[in-house]
């Protein structure tokens, strides 16, 4: 399949088998993660690999969007490695980790695998019950597993390109 076709194909889960991610496709998906371009090449994503009985407990006492998925990554990005622009100190470490999780998301789809990107979620409830520390910030939660339901038809439904796109 070809990128476009993938990218068409990619859709929020949020229906999942109850079925454990091997090991090693979870270690492709964060590989693809890792070929991910990062400002000045800082790479400051800190990711928590959520698979565990005890780990997916604890991650229900922060977002109620974990739709039982059987794997979950938390995306961070630490603070201190993060690139800064010099003149308004805008720093990059949301959008480095947004390329990293997207990458991500790509790799699982292509592997067969579901996922969604949940952003509901209570950052000081990861902070403490994560135990991360000051200088860590979460960003996202990447939810996956293999797919248990079909797209809905609204995941089909697009604004053409000519609407949201002008030339200058």
């Amino acid at each position: 399949m070809n990128f476009q076709e993938l990218a068409a194909k990619r859709y929020s889960v949020r229906s999942f088998k109850q079925m454990p991610i091997p090991k090693a496709v979870t270690d492709q998906i964060l590989t693809a993660g890792n070929a991910a371009p990062t400002a000045h090449n800082n790479q400051p994503q800190e990711i928590i690999v959520v698979q565990s009985s005890k780990g997916l407990e604890t991650l229900k006492k922060c977002t109620e969007c974990h739709y039982n998925a059987p794997l979950a990554f938390i995306i961070c990005y630490d603070k201190e490695k993060c690139w800064k622009r010099d003149y308004d100190n805008k720093h990059s470490g949301e959008i480095d980790v947004s390329i990293v999780a997207t990458h991500m998301m790509l790799e699982a789809a292509d592997l067969g695998i579901g996922s969604a990107w949940i952003m509901y979620f209570i950052p000081e409830a990861i902070r403490v019950e994560f135990e991360l520390p000051d200088n860590v910030e979460p960003v996202a939660i990447l939810i996956m597993g293999y797919t248990d339901a079909e797209p809905s038809k609204e995941h089909f439904k697009r604004r053409s390109v000519e609407e949201y796109v002008t030339y200058r």
